[in-house]
């Protein structure tokens, strides 16, 4: 297959940067835009001058997926090594020294395994792919990166059909006000401990056959033992559903995949494999059991049931709010290499133009193509409760955001749901419990 027009502009960019002296660029290209075959390119056009490649993956299951790729492209794969961030790096010793080192989800590249890397082979210039070129701490790359050569977004490729349309979503259902942070991130015992509830279970179900019924979907689950019991879920409620992870062995993992693939299986459930680089076969539907406060891990999960196909139409249904930390998937975002001020990304999270319907759970903008603001759900009609000229007036005076959440309400009547109402309580200062007995009241959970 011949290069895409945006594709052969990316690998224009990336040799600009080299002729400017740059010596290790990052591609920046959405999920499902075709990193992999711009890479396999580049690598290609290397191996053709016969100077070598050292591609590097962060995990193994990645390995055999992008050795197939590279080898149908054409690449040499005498002069061609890939392997696992971590066995390159006590491998050193043993390797010659390529010409180029290509590094795969490149937000990972700060780890010092990579550094190890890097170090050993300072001649070597590199260059990195990544749909999200932040860490999750917020940090960028220049410490690892001279150059972002950012190509074409999501709403283009969606707009262009490279990408499926999609639906989002956001049934108001957990809280997750008790759960700790660890490493940056939702502690996964405390997110299990929650997403573990009964009634969780009941909601995930009626509404995934209210919203997808009947369509292949991906589940992303808190841990292993989260996982499992969706799985046991699903099928006693007469929905078939498989759990994977990364202990499953091989053989059985590729059964369970070629299974989904031939329509055999409606439900995929993980916790973080089907994520970065993971090659699925394609389906219309991810369900977000997962809370992260990671950009990455949630363009990655959410954009998985993405892939185009005529006529299709996805479905992510988010049942953990992340949509509220960070936008819909496809929000336009302006990447750089320097690491953000504290006051930038509040303010790119107060910036979040988007809207949760209390009715359909839909997800969408704040106003319609031509910039005017939604009276009512588009897809539902319902009526979203209207305030007094004077009102607004006063709320836009004295607006203030809360981190992490899309608006700001005058009083409880205003919010339309529970994730609304816990930002609201949080502002306030209000006690733990409170959120949870007005949304009980006001019927938004059972």
């Amino acid at each position: 297959m011949p290069l895409r027009e945006y594709q052969n502009d990316v690998i224009s960019g990336v040799k600009k940067a080299y002729r400017e002296g740059k010596r290790s660029p990052c591609i920046v290209l959405p999920c499902g835009g075709g990193k992999s075959v711009i890479v396999a390119e580049i690598a290609k056009r290397t191996t053709m001058k016969g100077n070598r490649v050292l591609f590097i993956v962060h995990r193994k299951e990645l390995c055999d997926q992008i050795f197939k790729t590279f080898k149908g492209w054409g690449v040499d794969m005498k002069l061609c090594k890939i392997g696992m961030v971590q066995t390159v790096s006590r491998q050193i010793h043993k390797l010659k020294p390529p010409s180029l080192i290509i590094t795969d989800e490149n937000h990972h590249s700060k780890a010092a395994s990579y550094k190890k890397i890097y170090e050993a082979f300072p001649s070597a210039r590199r260059v990195g792919v990544t749909a999200t070129p932040v860490r999750l701490d917020g940090s960028g790359l220049a410490d690892v990166n001279d150059e972002l050569v950012i190509g074409v977004d999501a709403k283009w490729l969606i707009d262009h059909h490279y990408l499926a349309p999609y639906d989002y979503y956001a049934p108001s259902m957990v809280d997750l006000t008790d759960v700790k942070t660890s490493r940056g991130d939702y502690d996964s015992k405390g997110s299990e401990k929650v997403m573990l509830k009964k009634a969780v279970f009941g909601d995930v179900i009626e509404n995934y056959r209210r919203l997808a019924d009947g369509k292949q979907a991906i589940c992303y689950c808190t841990t292993i033992n989260h996982s499992l019991a969706m799985e046991q879920a699903f099928n006693a409620a007469g929905i078939d559903a498989r759990h994977i992870d990364g202990s499953t062995p091989k053989a059985e993992r590729d059964r369970i995949i070629n299974l989904f693939r031939n329509g055999q299986i409606d439900i995929l459930c993980n916790v973080d494999l089907i994520s970065e680089g993971f090659d699925v076969p394609d389906c219309e539907c991810a369900i977000l059991l997962r809370p992260t406060k990671s950009l990455t891990l949630y363009i990655q999960q959410s954009m998985r049931c993405m892939r185009y196909k005529p006529g299709k139409r996805a479905i992510i249904i988010d049942h953990v709010g992340n949509y509220a930390r960070f936008g819909l998937p496809d929000e336009p975002r302006k990447w750089k290499l320097d690491t953000k001020k504290k006051k930038t990304q509040k303010k790119e999270q107060d910036d979040l133009n988007i809207k949760n319907c209390p009715e359909c759970f839909m997800v969408f903008p704040l106003t319609d193509e031509n910039g005017i603001r939604y009276s009512s759900c588009p897809f539902c009609g319902y009526e979203f409760p209207k305030k007094e000229k004077s009102e607004i007036e006063q709320a836009k005076a004295t607006l203030e955001k809360i981190e992490g959440f899309v608006l700001e309400y005058d009083s409880p009547d205003d919010c339309n749901s529970y994730q609304e109402l816990l930002a609201y309580a949080e502002r306030k200062g209000y006690k733990k419990g409170w959120a949870w007995h007005q949304a009980k009241m006001r019927g938004m959970i059972r």
